[in-house]
């Protein structure tokens, strides 16, 4: 098993390196660990605002979030036993030609990909917070109890999601009665203790008072949760046949008011016979979300009032850009490049079904308002997260092309994007905090947003497509 990890790890390091050259991902970890060097010294600047437990209550969510966006492993796991980069043959599919079972592989897929992204993200920003101690005035106890309990956020996330994922992969109804108790659970102690349930997170009891039985509780609870997801785990035969009725062409003709409605229509088809439509709604978009409140819930009080709800809309928005990332995931150039077919002609496509996919987060901000008895603010809400959640794809779709998913992971892309990107939340949340009604003004990013979508084709137009 270890020789498999190892080299599964190479292949990993192999194509993330191919893609981008080895210095420029090499330097990604030094850049998360150079924010959390220089961000330490900052740390006694925002205690006058935020206290101590509320920083920290910011960092874990942040870790847990990550988690739950890689921990989908459940949902892909045919895709990933396949293809996980495009057309490149990877370990994942050496079942077919080795004397080893899928359920040996994918388990050490996942063993591999939750240490791989523990060095790439979970380390550098705990080593840097370690390295800034002495200059902070923190204790080396503290700093190294932060690494941990960092580290438990982000594998409470990924254990949890996939968990969830392989009973989705399972049984839909069954997946629904568990989130039912889940949230009669969280309910229930809400009610009963009168606090935010976030508080009760294990990662943040141990951070705030450390002991040996909630943290032999906490790791007990992750390897159940990984044990059980890796028991449910059954890939599909990569040789089974499914029959679908022709849907094409009555789609095609609802679709036929869109710029490329084949493409659109085809988009839409792969998504939903997939499992991708639902299956990442729910653990990509709903479930962050859902955590992502009951954390935001707890900074309230440092917020103007109607500040909460703006800042959801906002944070909706960011995360609706990814679903960019849904639709472009295991769709590459290659297929295309026998036929009459540009990149910018795709890229229009995928924006488009991108598009029609915005009424989720739509739907969902107008739900929060109603429910939080925001109602009145409902549209300027709605404007602002649907406006930034176009600015935010369109700044990817000019720096990734039709590779949003990988290139996260180059530093100078990331650095751009994060910059671009924050610039306008800042911006925008200076507004909206000002005046709710403010944040209509937010519409003005269809400027940047066309423009960034039509420098977006013209220079993937003039890149020879990769091969992956």
């Amino acid at each position: 098993m270890f020789d498999l990890f190892i080299n599964m790890v190479k292949e990993e390091w192999r194509v993330h390196s191919t893609m981008f050259g080895s210095l420029s991902f090499a330097l990604f970890p030094v850049m998360i660990f150079g924010i959390a060097f220089m961000g330490s010294f900052l740390i006694p600047l925002m205690r006058k605002t935020l206290p101590a437990g509320n920083l920290a209550l910011i960092v874990h969510a942040n870790y847990l979030m990550l988690g739950i966006m890689v921990g989908g492993f459940g949902l892909l796991g045919n895709e990933v036993m396949n293809r996980r980069f495009g057309q490149a043959s990877l370990l994942a599919y050496s079942a077919r030609s080795l004397p080893l079972s899928e359920k040996f592989i994918f388990s050490n897929f996942v063993v591999k990909d939750t240490v791989y992204y523990f060095f790439l993200w979970v380390l550098p920003f705990g080593f840097g917070y370690i390295l800034a101690s002495p200059f902070t005035g923190v204790s080396l106890a503290a700093t190294l109890l932060l690494l941990l309990t960092l580290t438990l956020s982000f594998l409470f996330g990924l254990c949890g999601v996939f968990f969830l994922s392989a009973v989705y992969a399972r049984s839909r109804p069954v997946l629904w009665l568990i989130l039912l108790a889940i949230g009669m659970g969280v309910g229930g102690l809400a009610t009963m203790s009168g606090t935010n349930p976030v508080l009760f997170f294990p990662p943040l009891l141990l951070n705030s008072a450390f002991t040996w039985t909630n943290l032999f509780i906490s790791c007990a609870v992750l390897a159940l949760l990984f044990g059980v997801a890796i028991v449910l785990f059954n890939p599909e035969s990569v040789g089974s046949e499914k029959t679908y009725r022709n849907s094409f062409a009555p789609l095609l003709r609802r679709f036929s008011f869109l710029p490329n409605p084949p493409f659109a229509t085809k988009d839409t088809l792969d998504l939903y016979r997939s499992g991708s439509l639902v299956g990442q709604t729910i653990f990509s978009f709903l479930l962050p979300l859902g955590v992502i409140w009951f954390f935001l819930a707890l900074l309230g009080p440092f917020f103007p009032p109607h500040g909460l709800l703006f800042i959801f809309a906002i944070t909706t928005g960011v995360i609706a850009s990814t679903m960019y990332t849904w639709i472009t995931m295991f769709d590459t150039f290659g297929p295309y490049a026998c036929l009459p077919v540009a990149v910018s002609t795709l890229i229009g496509s995928k924006l488009t079904t991108f598009a029609i996919l915005q009424v989720l987060p739509a739907t969902f901000i107008a739900a929060v308002a109603t429910l939080s008895g925001e109602v009145t603010y409902l549209v300027p809400a709605v404007v602002l997260g649907i406006s930034v959640s176009f600015y935010a794809v369109s700044v990817m779709a000019w720096l990734c092309g039709l590779s949003p998913n990988v290139l996260v992971y180059d530093v100078k892309v990331l650095f751009v994007y994060l910059v671009l990107v924050g610039i306008v939340l800042v911006v925008f949340t200076s507004v909206a905090f000002a005046d709710p009604y403010f944040a209509l003004l937010s519409v003005i990013l269809v400027i940047p947003t066309w423009l960034l979508v039509r420098k977006a084709k013209a220079r993937w137009d003039a890149v020879d497509p990769a091969g992956f």
